[in-house]
C-alpha cells in the first residue's frame, strides 16, 4: 500500500492550496480517509476525515477553511484549504483510518499514511 501526498509549498496568508493524496495497493471507496499534520515541535494534530458515505469532519482549528473530498475512480483524495494562516505550517499527511476512529497521536498509529507534504504559509 503506497500513499503519495502532492501539492504543498509555500503560501501567503490568506492563500490556498489543494493538497492530494493518491492511493495505490488498496481500494479506498469502503474506507475513511483522514488528514492530519504536523508543525515543527509540536505533536500530531487530525485536520479531517472523509467517510464512504462523503460524509466530513474537521478539527475545529481548520473548520470553516479546509474542505477534503474524494475521488474514488482515481483512488484520490483531496484537501482544499483556503485564508491559510502562519500556523497552518506544518507536513501534512494523509493516512488510510480503517476504524474510521478519526485522531490519532502518532501518524504510525494509522493503518497506512504517506510521506507528508510540507506547507508554508508566510509572507
Amino acid at each position: 500500500v503506497q500513499l503519495v501526498e502532492s501539492g504543498g509549498g509555500l503560501v501567503q496568508p490568506g492563500g490556498s492550496l489543494r493538497l492530494s493524496c493518491v492511493v495505490s495497493g488498496f481500494i479506498i471507496s469502503n474506507s475513511a480517509m483522514s488528514w492530519a499534520r504536523q508543525a515543527p515541535g509540536k505533536g500530531l494534530e487530525w485536520v479531517s476525515n472523509i467517510y464512504s458515505d462523503n460524509t466530513t469532519y474537521y478539527g475545529d482549528s481548520v473548520k470553516g477553511r479546509f474542505t477534503t473530498s474524494r475521488d474514488n475512480a482515481k483512488n484520490t483524495v483531496f484537501l482544499q484549504m483556503n485564508n491559510l494562516k502562519p500556523e497552518d505550517t506544518a507536513v501534512y499527511y494523509c493516512a488510510i483510518d480503517l476504524a474510521g476512529t478519526g485522531p490519532r497521536e502518532h501518524i504510525s498509529d494509522y493503518d497506512y499514511w504517506g510521506q507528508g507534504t510540507q506547507v508554508t504559509v508566510s509572507s
